[in-house]
């Protein structure tokens, strides 16, 4: 689609081919650019738009610099409203929006963001937070005033946290579980609330630190909720000067974070598919489907919307879509956000057939990037992920590690044990599995010079979890005791499962038996120690495959048969594995048996004997990091995009889906509870899931401190030290504190406002209008009362204004709200 008409003299440096991040904000109904400096700060009184082109697949951020991209460009138009930004100001924000989509070639993702309520890519774009001001520009909102006045902030969040201006200096504004930060001219407070995280606490101690070098403030001053009695006198009449710190004055204060965070099980785990059509001229959506979607429910000739509930709503245009339809696709979507009453703030994203985010694809349970179709000889079906002779380079090649999802080349130990009724049952012969029994296999293998473990729970297929027995387990120090673990279902054997067997795993059907049966059929499957295993099937012509290799052990001899799709490599493995259980075997090629084989599989069907198709390998979708914790009994998962080690924090519970795996990593410091339901947290998020996976995905747990390739791979950089190395609130606070000079309160308690005497003067009818642009010229609006007269002052406030100048700001404000002055 190419750019048509006027295009905004805004958008005409950018490249259709290069990286770039750019801002800019609404400011009389035109688009200005924000300067990089003021990156991650927003008013709330305006709207913006924000463009991030980058390298498909990664993430754009404010220090991306211009370069030009040869393979697919990644772009992203966020327009951003404040919640008391005009309604002339959005309407520019979402129509420039479209027009710069228009001149990019209709090939960008467009979002739409409501502060308070920003996507996970947005929120990722600002890696030291966003800073959300009042006001903004020209909007009656913001007053230009050369005096400086106390503002409140409150510091929110477990990862990023967002910094937002409160109205004013006043308890009802405070809660007991955020930080907060009081900066006034001189001195900045930080309120530390009791149950705030301690993200909070040191980001509040960072943006504390930065409002005193921006001003060179005196002081920082640290303040514990409840204990603002106890500070040092000069610091307690100081903070007493902007708050009542009597104990009922903070009474008003509420006891939740401030907006509770919505519990978003039932609406993370609901999808509703509706076609969008204007076939006849009128726009019309119709409801498909509700449930689990499929890549091919999207037609190329039509557009979707795709309803998360008042999470999110998508709505996809197909390539073949109308221009109309893809130019007011926001608009339709945002008729249809209204028609189901959904917030104001639900988030709205349109993307395009072929250019759809790992945001959007992790909403199907599979996803094939459509590419132009390859010759034949371009797929073969002895092409493989990984060469066994590569394996003993992933102890420096973490990232392939995690990739392939294999810890090491085979080389450890492995003990198994079978879960009886009562406890652990060691396995001497560890290689042969039972389809009814559950075991714990304890694999321990060579790792940068020491020895590392992980234990496997492994449940067979027609197995009986009972849960007591599990319970009763896990207190033993075997289960106790292991810092990595994963839970294996039959059947979904992950790489660094079958590695541990060296591709001699056996399954056998039924329940456990210290002798093999003496006559019996096995599906040997798989060309490497990593995806070789061997599955007991029915003795039946039925269970044969020509894409596989089978060993038929009889009384009296064994076979090895080949399908004829087999490959060398194929037939090599199933030979090794072979040798486990028989001591000799015939090799059989499919179509050579001769009638003793067929003797002992009965039956006349015909087997499947189709040629296996050309191997294509699979596009999983991204892999994603999501924080986890629970809300009034709820599951929340907030995701963290463009992630980094430093995201992990100690106190908290971190799910990493790499979709067909899931990990869940525990802080040293997290619940102990949540900490010993890891799985039952994995299961449950399966179950909230969009993209409606089954739960039998092998699911790991990981402690902190004790990762394993297989996870520290998928990050970009891993460093074993660097919780050893940050610093905690704790440090910083003890610093700033050694580094507080003395207070001088009579030299921090000046006037900062116009001097009452100098102020031209005002009737008390004319000061008491709210709007500001209506109020005389010159009119400080944080200050009205200074404008009133002598006479009309004392009136008003039964006193005289040096009286009034000498008492607490915050008995001013009251005495200013009860006669409509504030």
């Amino acid at each position: 689609m190419e750019s048509n008409g006027a295009v905004d003299p805004a958008f005409k440096g950018i490249s259709r081919t290069s990286t770039a991040f750019l801002i800019w904000r609404v400011e009389n109904l035109q688009l200005v650019p924000v300067p990089k400096e003021q990156y991650g700060t927003f008013y709330d009184g305006d709207s913006y738009i924000i463009y991030a082109a980058s390298e498909y697949g990664k993430h754009g951020n404010p220090n991306t610099k211009s370069r030009e991209i040869k393979g697919n460009l990644e772009m992203h138009i966020h327009f951003w409203l404040g919640n008391n930004t005009s309604q002339d100001e959005s309407a520019v924000a979402a129509f420039k929006s479209v027009e710069l989509d228009n001149y990019l070639g209709g090939k960008p993702v467009q979002h739409r963001e409501v502060r308070g309520n920003e996507s996970s890519r947005f929120k990722a774009y600002f890696k030291n937070g966003i800073r959300i001001l009042l006001g903004g520009f020209d909007s009656g909102l913001k007053v230009v005033n050369n005096n400086f006045e106390p503002r409140l902030f409150r510091v929110k969040g477990r990862r990023r946290p967002l910094v937002t201006q409160m109205p004013a200096v006043a308890w009802e504004y405070f809660n007991s579980g955020d930080a907060f930060i009081i900066d006034t001219k001189d001195v900045v407070f930080v309120w530390i609330g009791r149950t705030s995280n301690s993200m909070e606490r040191l980001q509040a101690a960072k943006v504390a630190t930065q409002f005193r070098d921006e001003r060179n403030a005196l002081s920082i001053v640290f303040v514990d909720d409840g204990k603002e009695m106890e500070l040092p006198s000069p610091e307690q009449t100081l903070l007493g000067f902007y708050l009542d710190l009597r104990p009922l004055a903070k009474r008003v204060m509420p006891e939740v974070n401030g907006v509770d965070e919505h519990v978003e099980q039932e609406v993370r785990s609901q999808l509703k598919f509706y076609r969008c059509s204007d076939d006849d001229g009128i726009y019309k959506v119709t409801e498909v489907k509700t449930g689990s979607l499929s890549q091919s429910d999207l037609d190329p000739k039509d557009s979707y919307i795709i309803d998360n509930g008042p999470y999110h709503i998508w709505v996809w245009i197909g390539r073949n879509a109308s221009s109309k339809e893809r130019v007011e696709a926001m608009r339709n979507a945002n008729g249809f956000l209204k028609k189901k009453n959904y917030p104001v703030s639900c988030r709205v994203s349109r993307v395009v057939d072929g250019g759809e985010p790992a945001e959007f694809r992790v909403l199907f349970p599979s996803w094939e990037v459509r590419e132009p179709v390859q010759s034949p000889k371009a797929a073969s079906p002895k092409s493989q992920p990984i060469a066994v002779q590569n394996l003993s380079s992933l102890e420096s090649n973490t990232s392939l590690a995690a990739k392939e999802q294999i810890l090491d080349n085979g080389s450890g130990n492995l003990k198994v044990w079978r879960v009886s009724k009562t406890n652990l049952v060691e396995v001497e012969k560890n290689s042969i599995l039972f389809s009814s029994e559950i075991y714990y296999l304890l694999y321990t293998y060579p790792y940068n010079g020491s020895n590392k473990e992980v234990l496997y729970y492994w449940l067979g297929s027609t197995s009986k979890e009972n849960a007591q027995t599990h319970l009763t387990l896990s207190q033993e120090d075997l289960v106790a005791k292991a810092n990595v673990k994963a839970r294996i279902l039959q059947c979904n054997q992950p790489p660094h499962f079958l590695v541990a067997f060296r591709g001699k795993l056996v399954i056998m059907d039924g329940e456990h038996k210290e002798h093999m049966p003496k006559t019996y059929l096995l599906q040997i499957r798989g060309n490497q120690i990593f995806n070789t295993f061997g599955q007991q099937k029915p003795l039946e012509r039925m269970s044969l495959n020509s894409n596989h290799v089978y060993l038929l052990k009889t009384e009296s001899e064994s076979y090895l048969w080949c399908g004829k799709s087999s490959t060398g490599d194929e037939r090599e493995m199933a030979k090794g594995l072979s040798l486990t259980l028989v001591k000799e075997f015939s090799v059989l090629f499919e179509g050579q048996e001769k009638q003793d084989f067929w003797k002992y599989l009965p039956g006349n069907e015909t087997y499947s004997n189709c040629l296996r198709p050309a191997i294509v390998p699979l596009k999983a979708p991204a892999v994603r990091l999501f924080y986890y914790s629970k809300l009034k009994g709820g599951l929340k998962v907030e995701e963290i995009m463009d992630f980094a080690q430093s995201d992990l924090a100690q106190e908290d519970i971190f799910i990493l889906d790499a979709f067909h795996t899931l990990m869940i990593w525990t802080g040293k410091y997290a619940n102990r509870e949540e900490k010993n339901k890891a799985f039952e947290i994995a299961l449950e998020f399966l179950k909230t899931d969009p993209s409606r996976r089954e739960p039998n995905i092998p699911i790991m747990h990981v402690k902190q401190g004790y990762e394993p390739p297989t996870f520290t791979g998928f990050f970009t950089e891993w460093d074993p030290q660097m919780w050893m190395k940050e610093q905690k609130f704790e440090e910083l606070r003890e610093e700033i504190d050694r580094q507080k000079p003395l207070l001088q309160v009579d030299l921090i308690v000046a006037d900062t406002v116009p001097n009452f005497y100098e102020c031209e003067k005002h009737p008390l009818n004319v000061l008491l209008e709210r709007d500001p642009d209506k109020l005389p010229s010159g009119i400080d609006v944080q200050h009205k009362e200074l404008y009133l007269s002598s006479e009309e002052f004392f009136d008003v406030f039964s006193m005289k204004y040096s009286e009034y100048s000498a008492i607490p700001k915050w008995k001013q404000d009251c005495l200013k709200k009860n006669v409509g002055l504030f």
